[in-house]
């Protein structure tokens, strides 16, 4: 058992929104009680007690879409290459490196991500992994450093077919293993999507064969027109809009979430809303690639489920979250928009796409939720309450001022030391992972 307290509390419950100094009782995997510190260190004097030190006591960030393959690339220049085209950039660089990536770099992308995540108060990832040089076995993998690290996670694995055929059944198979695993063992800590790249990277044959591998076991995770490609190739191929592509092969429900959804018309936003399918962007790495902004406005008007990612451009969700909103006012070119959409995806909806993945509620500090939170070390001069809080969140919050981690009711992080974790051994591990390939990659 813990108490978390000696801390402003934001709960992002509607029922009790803030205790301006106060505590929250961990007891197991669930959040037990909230009150204020002294009360609660009385009622409970065997809990260990971690002193948040005047810091905000919050849920934990959700970040719905990121990519462990990318965990070794921080610094790395692949030598000749100069995208000038989205696609440039994904052969060049990002399906390089995954051609590249064995188990074991696998492995360290996966200690690598984690280890940011946690030091930036982020308690649930949902992952999109892609690593063609050894693909058997990879999501388990990663499910085994996410179990050692704590780290709450949603797994795929990306099938494409620009490898050829072999390697694109590979993956496919190797979503429907770890599928068929989190549903007997059924724990709120691990579960499974069926992963798939952009469309133009998957034929009408091979989402036949997604379809039957998956058979109802989960939903789907894929990415869909984030640069032009996809709209070009669905008309080119087979004379429809990437989204009817979709819907034909059962791809779409609530339970499927498509990332990025940038070049999408109204009429293929409607039938996302009919079908109640999720959708995440992820602002950074879109402006990074010069691909476009997605109509994050119109999905809120039309009643879509939409999340925010990273797409593992960064690790702080909180600093996705300002680049969303001011990405949204420039696309718009009104400085009014964007905000309860921004801050609505963050710390409504993450924890709404959640809902649908795990059994009991994450992103909220309420009795009965699982027990996921982060203290941050933030001191404002300005009056601080839940009436302002998504104020300072957006001009003041950073994510390397979390202080303290708590996933499933482990402390993973204290005063930014990890805890029970060799902290040195692991950064060795990803540094030798990471020159491993950053040689195969510049012989």
């Amino acid at each position: 058992m813990l108490i978390i307290g000696n801390g402003r509390v934001i709960t992002r419950d509607a029922a009790a929104p803030y205790l301006a100094e106060g505590a929250v009782v961990t007891d197991g995997a669930l959040i037990r009680e909230l009150g204020s510190t002294a009360e609660l260190r009385a009622k409970y004097p065997e809990a260990e007690f971690v002193d948040a030190r005047g810091g905000v006591i919050m849920p934990g960030l959700i970040n719905a879409h990121t990519h462990i393959y990318s965990g070794l690339a921080r610094g790395l220049s692949i030598r000749g290459h100069d995208p000038h085209t989205f696609y440039q950039v994904l052969d060049g660089m990002w399906w390089n490196i995954d051609r590249h990536l064995d188990l074991e770099g696998t492995r360290a992308s996966a200690y690598a991500t984690i280890l940011e995540c946690i030091k930036n108060g982020v308690t649930t990832i949902f992952d999109h992994h892609a690593s063609y040089r050894e693909i058997t076995g990879s999501l388990f993998a990663i499910r085994d450093t996410a179990k050692e690290m704590g780290m709450r996670s949603v797994l795929c694995y990306e099938v494409s077919e620009r490898d050829g055929a072999k390697k694109c059944d590979e993956a496919i198979e190797e979503n429907a293993n770890f599928a068929r695993w989190t549903a007997q063992e059924n724990d709120d800590m691990i579960k499974a999507m069926f992963g798939g790249h952009a469309l133009f990277t998957i034929s009408d044959g091979t989402f036949e064969k997604m379809a039957k591998a998956n058979d109802g076991l989960t939903g789907f995770h894929i990415h869909v027109c984030e640069g032009s490609t996809d709209r070009e190739d669905s008309w080119n191929r087979y004379n429809m809009r990437p989204i009817d592509r979709l819907k034909k092969h059962g791809i779409l429900g609530p339970k499927t979430i498509l990332g990025h959804c940038i070049e999408l018309t109204d009429d293929e936003l409607d039938v996302i809303a009919e079908s109640d399918t999720m959708c995440v962007t992820n602002p950074e790495s879109n402006m990074g690639n010069a691909v476009g902004v997605a109509p994050v406005l119109k999905m809120f008007q039309k009643g879509i489920l939409v999340g925010l990612g990273t797409d593992a451009y960064t690790h702080d969700m909180l600093e996705s979250l300002k680049v969303e909103l001011i990405i949204q006012r420039h696309n718009a070119g009104l400085p009014n928009v964007g905000w309860m959409e921004s801050t609505g995806m963050l710390f409504e909806n993450n924890a709404k796409m959640c809902a649908r993945y795990f059994s009991k509620p994450v992103g909220i500090l309420k009795p009965g939720a699982l027990a996921d939170i982060a203290v941050f070390d933030y001191r404002p001069f300005t009056p601080f309450s839940d009436a302002n809080v998504d104020g300072h969140m957006i001009f003041g919050f950073q994510g390397r001022m979390c202080t303290h981690t708590v996933i499933n009711g482990r402390l993973l992080l204290r005063d930014r030391e990890l805890v029970g974790m060799d902290e040195a051994a692991i950064t060795g591990r990803i540094r030798e992972a990471a020159e491993k390939l950053w040689h195969e990659l510049n012989p």
